[in-house]
């Protein structure tokens, strides 16, 4: 494996330092489903230049990379990635100009919404609870609690898949329901512009807690998981029609259906393996289409080998 990246890490040593590149990293410590097999070399870029060069060294060295956020709403394959896994979690500079909010795309939601209250900007606080990266959200238009990114994002600076770099203002992203142009183009975000409005910081505060409460109540936010296994099927609840399937709380070996949401799977142990979810994907995806004739689409990404 050395030999086939010798040439690329070598000029990634010059982009960045030697504390900023790993080689076979166990991806499991970098999702919140705790699974997934070894990447063959993970980066963590921190500032702007590091991040725009060291994309633009692997795409002219040909190798493969996948974006990697906090590891929320992604399952990683047992024999893990091979190539770069470019690790955005040290790039997540967040800056506040009046009632736009500037962040790097490895910015956590939850500090952003903690930021955004502390400034009394209010409009963010539905995604205070989204375990995930303002560049993932954009990605997928992720929203909670009647909020969407498509709400409330002015724009974003992107690297496409040449390497360059150029802005998408929000008439241009194309937001549907958990999809953009981003996603469709496979841009990787840099940063974003937010769009707030003026509030009271006691009022942000308290819908903040009201909606990590009600998270907590009715997420099972305690164990192991991807977040929603499911995309909400048209005129449908995923969650209802699993649970409708007589599969609220079903095990299959070492993970399970959530007895608290029935659209989450969660490990029941340390030996799960990512094998075991896919499996238990499939058997309630025939279960929900045999009863209901509906198809459940994955939200979540499944990236890696087998």
């Amino acid at each position: 494996m050395y030999s086939d990246y010798k040439i690329l890490l070598e000029r990634l040593k010059f982009i960045l330092s030697s504390e900023k590149i790993r080689m076979d990293e166990l991806m499991k410590k970098h999702t919140t489903f705790k699974l997934g097999g070894i990447c063959d070399i993970m980066i963590f870029p921190s500032t702007e230049e590091e991040l725009i060069e060291s994309i633009k060294c692997i795409i002219k060295n040909k190798v493969p990379y996948f974006i990697l956020g906090c590891g929320s709403n992604i399952l990683v394959k047992d024999k893990g990635i091979r190539g770069v896994v470019v690790n955005l979690t040290k790039f997540n500079k967040i800056v506040v100009e009046h009632n736009i909010i500037r962040a790097q795309s490895g910015s956590s939601l939850s500090d952003i919404a903690t930021i955004a209250k502390d400034n009394s900007l209010s409009g963010f606080a539905f995604a205070c609870g989204i375990p995930g990266t303002i560049g993932g959200a954009v990605n997928m238009n992720a929203g909670a609690y009647g909020g969407e990114m498509s709400n409330i994002v002015l724009g974003v600076r992107v690297i496409d898949l040449n390497g360059e770099v150029f802005y998408i203002s929000r008439e241009n992203m194309e937001f549907g329901y958990r999809t953009t142009t981003i996603m469709k183009n496979k841009y990787l975000v840099i940063s974003c512009d937010i769009s707030l409005k003026r509030g009271r910081k006691e009022e942000i505060y308290d819908e903040m807690k009201e909606l990590m409460y009600k998270r907590k109540l009715k997420q099972p936010i305690e164990y192991p998981s991807a977040g929603s296994i499911f995309k909400r099927p048209e005129g449908y609840f995923a969650g209802k029609l699993i649970d409708d399937c007589g599969l609220r709380g079903y095990i299959h070996k070492n993970v399970m259906v959530s007895e608290k949401h029935c659209g989450f799977i969660v490990t029941r142990n340390e030996n799960a393996t990512t094998s075991e979810v896919l499996e238990l994907i499939n058997i309630v995806k025939d279960k929900v289409y045999n009863k209901f004739n509906v198809i459940l689409e994955m939200e979540v990404k499944v990236v890696g080998e087998d």
